[in-house]
Formats: structure tokens, C-alpha cells, sequence
């Protein structure tokens, strides 16, 4: 007789991971629409917060699945790994979008929105993808999706090498060289949560490569 090699059935983890990848990207909606329509800027911080509150949420209860059951679809160390990366993709948006608020940034980098919006169309793309983590028929599907996720990050470091070499150009007080720092910062965790969602899609394309 062959033994199939199959992941066991446990669809509440699929679900949890499935909402945290939507709340990364409703997320990265709102920092988007905080970048390009930059106003009310202190309540739509407060927004992304928020969002990153759920996440929080989220995550715990994953951990907290974790603990309690004794069936798991896959590694328990690839469940914790997924888990804290969807939880870091959010806190980078999160961070960005403190900065602004904590900085009393004026007007932001024109570079901010467009490499925003990059983060997005990542976790659109997690967000399709995740409900079909323990569908080991979907790997190549799920391969694709990661492949998109990769070459909008290639897309967002260029947006962001744009940004360094120019950076400091005009700079001449301290005044200007404070702010170019402070938007180079904020530049950074956007550059690090469009990171974030690759590592995120790795994880995912390498849990179902090991159950295939």
C-alpha cells in the first residue's frame, strides 16, 4: 500500500492567517490613502493604528490555536514564523505611518505614495493567495503569486535607491538636513514593509513546497 503524504485538516489556521493577510491589506490601503491625500492626517495615523491593534489581535489568537490544539496543517515553527512575519508587515506600516504623525511631517516625500502603493499590490496579492495555504493542489498558483510579490519588491527598491540619491540634494541647513533624515527614515519602513511581504510570500511558497 502507498501512504500519500498529505497535511492534516485544521482549517482554523488557514482562516486566521487568511485574516491577517486582509488586515495587512486594508492596512496598506490606508496608509496609501494617508500618503496621497494627506489630510486629516492625525485621525487617519490614528486609523493605521488601529489596524495595527488587530493584527496584534490576530496574532494572538493564532499563538494561542497554537497552544490548544494537538491536529496542525503544518510545522509548528513554520506556523509561529508566518505568524510573526504577517505581524511585522503590519507593524512596518504602522511605524511609517507613527513617524509621520511624530514628526509633524509636513508634506511627504513625493516618493512615499507610489513606493505605498507598491506594499499594497504585495498584500493584495498575500491576501488572494493565503486562504489557500493548506491547498497543496494550489502550489502553483501560490508560486505565481509569490513571483508577482517579488518583482513589485524589485519595484519598490528602486523607488527607494531614487530616494536615497537624492535625498540630500539642495540640502544647506540643518533645518533641511533634520527633515531629509526623518523622510529618509519613513522611506525605510516602507522599503522594509514592501521586505516584509516577500518574506512573508517565501514562507508561504516553502510551507506548501514541504507538504506537496
Amino acid at each position: 500500500m502507498v501512504l500519500s503524504k498529505f497535511m492534516p485538516h485544521n482549517p482554523k489556521f488557514s482562516a486566521k492567517f487568511a485574516e491577517a493577510a486582509a488586515n495587512a491589506h486594508v492596512t496598506a490601503r490606508a496608509l496609501v490613502d494617508l500618503l496621497e491625500n494627506y489630510t486629516d492626517v492625525e485621525a487617519k495615523v490614528q486609523r493605521v493604528r488601529d489596524l495595527e491593534h488587530e493584527g496584534d489581535r490576530l496574532s494572538r489568537e493564532v499563538t494561542n490555536l497554537l497552544a490548544e490544539s494537538f491536529i496542525v496543517p503544518f510545522d509548528r515553527e513554520d506556523i509561529i514564523s508566518l505568524n510573526n512575519e504577517l505581524d511585522d508587515l503590519v507593524d512596518y506600516m504602522e511605524e511609517a505611518a507613527r513617524r509621520l504623525s511624530l514628526y509633524r511631517v509636513e508634506r511627504p516625500l513625493p516618493q512615499m505614495a507610489p513606493l505605498a502603493r507598491v506594499v499594497e499590490a504585495q498584500c493584495a496579492l498575500l491576501a488572494q493567495g493565503m486562504p489557500l495555504i493548506e491547498n497543496t493542489g494550489r502550489v502553483g498558483e501560490l508560486a505565481e503569486l509569490a513571483q508577482k510579490i517579488r518583482a513589485l519588491e524589485d519595484e519598490g527598491d528602486r523607488i527607494s535607491d531614487d530616494v536615497q540619491r537624492g535625498l540630500y540634494d539642495g540640502v544647506n541647513d540643518v533645518q533641511g538636513m533634520i527633515r531629509a533624515m526623518r523622510g529618509g527614515e519613513i522611506v525605510g519602513l516602507i522599503e522594509d514593509a514592501s521586505d516584509q511581504a516577500q518574506r512573508v510570500a517565501k514562507t508561504v511558497e516553502s510551507i506548501l513546497l514541504k507538504n506537496a
